[in-house]
């Protein structure tokens, strides 16, 4: 272009704000002093927004609040892909879980590993859904010709009884599947009109991105979470056979099998269930791929106190057949002590057992003024404000010594990883680098 383009011949070009533009940009490139291939994303680079800042600010003065605004005012920081930071259903605190713009917005927070929860279509094809049976609240199935093959239709409510309705993934095709727009999971179950019954978002989400999500299939989750870099989850949700011609075994291989398909190093995926006989199954027929990070979903949903999980047996177990991954939700990893937050004596059993750890859910959990409802079972009369879940990870991370986290927002664990576990910084900042507010931050809209 310079020897073509001469910069100082603006009549080279239809206007002279085209030579201006091709002016600057040969300024940036000149004078980047940060682009080096070690610091290059192959996704580009990662977009926290500006929920980040409101939590750190929010939190209560303490040495990890000093600690967390120093990197957020800190322009050298790296704000790198994290493996501690786990997409749960992608970003589905703004985005419908599991359609591909959920899981372009947890790639552009920097998620290093996102979730797709495994269901099975009518033909045997396997898709993204958290449950067999949610397309009525996170899709807009009622609203289509596809209602008609539902398991049970709408029933709008009568005032006394709540309306309802029940559509499963087994109940359509994979190509009617994908006819269907993805929308934030919810329902009014106060409606008498499908149009009414499909609302019922919570008022701390949004809908600014519901106008249609885009639905995947697992293989095509495959194919996008590979394009931007990141790692793969996938959970296996329960399965029931019934008329379907899949066998449960067949599932379970079919579903290890697709990451090899696309050519995906079994070491980046971590496969996941709460039914033992899967990760029985995963074990002994993939012991030295699949199976070696296979995670078991704990779902007892006990207090954290080892008489109320009574867990030492089956720990050993587990261990003994060959688990090496264990994710339990959060409550059951924390108790508060000494005016703090404090690992569970399950934590610590399952720590000297020699699991790895990796829990679930955070930003799940909407206001946390009120003591943050289910996921902060053992610390509602702690907890009281959103700062507080930084607070709450830092113990999981540096107490706990989880591996990583689920979150519904992961910018909010991409930003404490990279500021408190794996810090980096640009070797060569200049003059322009610096700020008064640190980096900007787009987030996932743009």
């Amino acid at each position: 272009l310079r020897r073509h383009w001469p910069l100082d011949k603006a009549h080279h070009f239809e206007s002279e704000g085209m030579a201006l533009h091709l002016q600057t940009w040969f300024f940036m490139l000149s004078t980047r002093p940060f682009l080096q291939p070690s610091t290059a994303f192959k996704h580009g680079r990662v977009e926290l927004g500006p929920r980040v800042d409101y939590l750190v600010n929010d939190m209560e003065s303490s040495s990890l609040k000093t600690l967390l605004t120093g990197c957020l005012h800190d322009p050298s920081l790296m704000m790198k892909p994290h493996d501690m930071s786990i997409g749960h259903r992608g970003a589905c605190m703004q985005f419908p879980e599991h359609t591909a713009e959920s899981y372009r917005a947890a790639a552009a927070q920097g998620a290093g590993i996102i979730e797709c929860d495994v269901a099975v279509t009518k033909d045997g094809e396997l898709v993204c859904r958290h449950s067999q049976c949610d397309l009525h609240t996170t899709t807009n199935i009622l609203a289509t010709s596809l209602a008609s093959k539902c398991k049970a239709p709408f029933v709008a409510s009568d005032g006394t009884t709540e309306a309802s309705a029940e559509c499963c993934t087994s109940d359509i095709t994979l190509a009617e599947f994908k006819t269907l727009c993805g929308k934030m999971d919810g329902a009014d179950t106060s409606a008498t009109t499908v149009e009414d019954y499909l609302k019922g978002t919570a008022s701390w989400r949004t809908d600014l991105y519901s106008e249609c999500g885009t639905l995947v299939s697992h293989a095509e989750s495959i194919d996008l979470i590979k394009a931007y870099g990141a790692k793969f989850t996938p959970e296996l949700k329960t399965y029931t056979q019934g008329d379907l011609a899949l066998s449960y075994d067949e599932v379970r291989a079919k579903i290890a099998q697709e990451y090899l398909d696309a050519n995906v190093d079994p070491s980046k995926v971590w496969l996941q269930s709460f039914n033992h006989p899967d990760i029985e199954y995963w074990l002994a027929q993939f012991p030295e791929t699949f199976g070696k990070q296979a995670v078991r979903l704990d779902g007892e949903y006990c207090d954290g106190t080892l008489s109320g999980c009574a867990l030492d047996d089956e720990f050993s177990t587990m261990r003994a057949a060959g688990v090496e991954y264990i994710a339990p939700p959060m409550q059951m990893l924390l108790q508060v002590k000494n005016g703090g937050y404090a690992p569970s004596e399950y934590a610590l059993a399952a720590k000297a057992a020699g699991f790895k750890i990796i829990t679930w859910t955070l930003e799940r959990s909407g206001f946390l003024s009120s003591g943050g409802g289910w996921y902060y079972g053992t610390s509602n009369d702690f907890t009281n404000n959103d700062g507080d879940m930084y607070e709450m990870l830092h113990t999981l991370v540096s107490k706990v010594g989880i591996a990583g986290i689920f979150s519904d927002w992961p910018a909010t664990v991409t930003f404490y990883a990279n500021c408190m576990v794996t810090p980096e910084r640009y070797s060569l900042m200049g003059e322009r680098a610096s700020g008064k507010f640190g980096r900007v931050e787009l987030g996932p809209r743009v």
